[in-house]
Parts: structure tokens; sequence; C-alpha cells
């Protein structure tokens, strides 16, 4: 099933991403088409982006009503569709203040700042460091990749940006110990998606919350990959009874429309006065209106209870592939649908099979290969990929027991 090449031409492109020799044109649902008319059932959704799948009619209609009327005013004017968009994201979380953007790495960005000027504000300009946890993955602008703390996204780049200290995952006495005078913030995604759909124990989560209780501190939630219905939930904190102070958003916000958006208390948000931050894009007409499609169809009742109800069919099954499989996958590991496959293999060689029979999946850290469908997926959709799955272990297996060349 493997497609051909894609073009004979070398690319002019940067070649900093290793991409499969596929193109896809088109996609229906939870299928993407390629240009040599391959069908791929598509459980990578662009990386945790199409929420609801390829040509969503609803979203189609949003944005090409939209187009007909304006594209971009830039934030020098009022936008009612941002309006409405930010006071439905508040409605439904903790948050009191939205700030948009166009992608995830500015979302983060934006939290940072967002917490260094709330202690400047309060008059403690020193206190601007930020605890973050190993295995993070928080985007890739220098100052992302410094929160992040993978030396393999930081070298080459020059010094490392001040202002972040790393702490092993799930270890509360290296926590505590980090904290200090200068601390402004700890900052975590409640499932690590890069870094291999490690899930952060309600526990810790807990905790992270005493600390900055009682320390004075911002407790920042990157749910870039985790929100909007990902998890299970709206957002994942929600499985935990815990409510941070700023969250970052992007990916399934925007059902495959580059935005992001940063969501933030009152106090949090206190020191983002006039002039203190901007996007020339952020927030445009084409996005607001795309957004407030995908909380249509997200928000409606019963959706996220699919989701939920999707997620445990698959795990289920997943398990059982596992148990027919235990020389190739180890565990299952991950929350809603956005789970994934810790091997014994390597990852990548799987990722490949699994392409090969017709399935796209992601590749993680820790040697996971990620299970990121589109909200939408049905039964037959779960079955289907089990079995693309089987194919793809079976095919895994076979070079393992072939014998090695002479």
């Amino acid at each position: 099933m493997t497609s051909a090449p894609v073009s004979a031409s070398p690319s002019v492109l940067l070649p900093t991403y290793a991409r499969a020799p596929i193109a896809l044109e088109r996609g229906e649902g939870a299928w993407a088409i390629a240009t040599d008319g391959q069908r791929y059932l598509d459980f990578g959704a662009g990386i945790a982006v199409n929420s609801l799948g390829h040509a969503h009619p609803h979203l189609v209609k949003a944005l090409t009503e939209q187009a007909q009327r304006i594209w971009h005013t830039s934030n020098l004017y009022s936008m009612p569709e941002g309006e409405r968009l930010a006071r439905r994201l508040c409605e439904a979380t903790f948050a009191e203040r939205v700030f948009f953007t166009n992608s995830g790495a500015e979302a983060n960005e934006c939290a940072i700042k967002m917490a260094r000027k709330y202690h400047a504000a309060k008059g403690h300009p020193e206190r601007f460091r930020i605890i973050t946890f190993e295995g993070a993955f928080h985007g890739r602008t220098l100052a992302t990749i410094a929160a992040g703390g993978q030396q393999k996204y930081i070298d080459g780049f020059g010094p490392k940006v001040d202002g972040f200290d790393q702490v092993p995952f799930d270890d509360e006495k290296a926590l505590k110990a980090a904290i200090g005078p200068e601390t402004a913030a700890l900052m975590i995604e409640p499932i690590q998606g890069e870094g291999g759909l490690r899930s952060v124990p309600a526990r810790f989560l807990k905790l992270l919350r005493e600390l900055c209780d009682e320390h004075g501190l911002m407790l920042i939630f990157d749910e870039i990959q985790t929100g909007v219905g990902r998890s299970g939930k709206f957002f994942s904190y929600e499985h935990f009874g815990v409510a941070p102070d700023i969250m970052s958003v992007a990916k399934g916000i925007g059902g495959g429309f580059p935005m992001g958006a940063c969501l933030a208390t009152e106090e949090a948000a206190s020191g983002m006065t006039l002039g203190t931050h901007g996007t020339t894009f952020g927030g445009n007409p084409l996005a607001m209106a795309v957004g407030n499609a995908v909380l249509d169809v997200v928000l409606k009742p019963g959706f996220i209870e699919h989701v939920a109800q999707m997620s445990l069919r698959l795990r289920q099954s997943l398990a059982q592939l596992k148990d027919q499989h235990p020389d190739i996958i180890a565990e299952i590991r991950g929350e809603g649908l956005m789970l994934g496959l810790k091997l014994h293999t390597p990852n990548t060689d799987f990722v490949t099979e699994a392409r090969a029979a017709g399935l796209l999946v992601v590749a993680a850290g820790d040697n996971v290969v990620r299970l990121l469908p589109p909200l939408i997926i049905g039964e037959s959709e779960v079955a289907e990929a089990v079995a693309r799955l089987d194919k793809a272990a079976q095919a895994v297996e076979a070079t393992l027991s072939r014998p090695a060349a002479e």
C-alpha cells in the first residue's frame, strides 16, 4: 500500500522534516486520500489537530461563508466573532480572560509572558523563573525549547534562554527543592504528548496546585494537545479537579485551521495591560469563524461522551492487541482519544508498517506510537484501525523472526 514518491525533483524546502513518501490531497471524515488514490485511515489527525476529521461540513461552511465576507482586519478594530469565541471558552472553563494566537508555541509564549508580568506588576520583577518537567514539549521558539528542556531541540541555537528550571517527571522532592525566591510559575502538560503519552498522576497535579497557592505562583497547564475533547473531557484538567491559573490551547480548537489561545483567570491576567502583548494575525476573522464552528460541534450534548465511549472501546481492543503481540507492545498509555503504544521494537518501524497497512499514526518520545484519531470516529473505524495495527504488528514480528543475512 506504500505510495510512490510524490516528486522526482529535488525539494527546495528546508530539510528539517523526515517526510513520508505520500502526499495527502483530500479527506473524508476519518479518511485521508493521497495523490495516487490510496486511502488511509487517519489516526494521526495532523498530530491531534483535525479534531472533527477532514472536510467536516459545518467547518467548511463556516470558513467559506466567512471567506466571502472579510479575511483580515487586525486587532486595531473590534472582533465580534472573537469576543463570542472567547466568552464561550470562558463559560466552559475556569478562565475569565482569553488572548488568541496563531499556534501553540505562541500560546505558550503568551502564558510565559503573562506569568512573568503578573509578578512584575505586583512589584516583584525578580520572580521570572518557571519550573518545567523532563520529557516536556512546549514548542519550537527559543523560549519554548528552553521551557521544554530537550537538548536535541536546544543544541546549535546559541545560549539557552534563561528563566527555566527543569525537574524530573513526578518527583515531589526535586520540585520542592527547585522553588525559590525567583520562581514565578510551574508549567506542565497534564498528559505529555511528544514526551511519550505519559499521564501526570492526579496526586502530583494536586500537589502543584497546593504549592502554587502556598508560594504565590502561577500554575500553567499546556493543554495544546490534550484539549478540546481529546482526553474525554473538554480539557484534561477536568479529570483531576485541579484548575490552572493560565492555560495554553491550540491544535484541536481550530479543527485544522491555524489558531491557538491563552486562557487565564482575571488575577493571572492582571499584568497584561494595554500594549504589553500583541499579534498581527491572532484572532483573525477566519480563525474565529472556524473556532466557533468547532465549539458548536464539540460542546453539543453527547459529543464528549461519545469520545469517552470510543476511547474505552479502542483501549479495550488495544489491550487485546497487546496480549496477541507481547514481543511488540509493552504498554498502553494515555487518556481519551490520545492513546499510545509503548513498544519493545523501534516505533519508527511500526509507523512505517502501519502506513503500509493503510493506517496513519504518529511517533512520540520514549519509543511510543501515538493514536490520535479524529474525535468523530465510530465503532467501525475503531475496529478497522485495530485490524490494521494487528497487520503492522505482524509485519514487525516477521522482521524479528527473519534470519540475519550472512
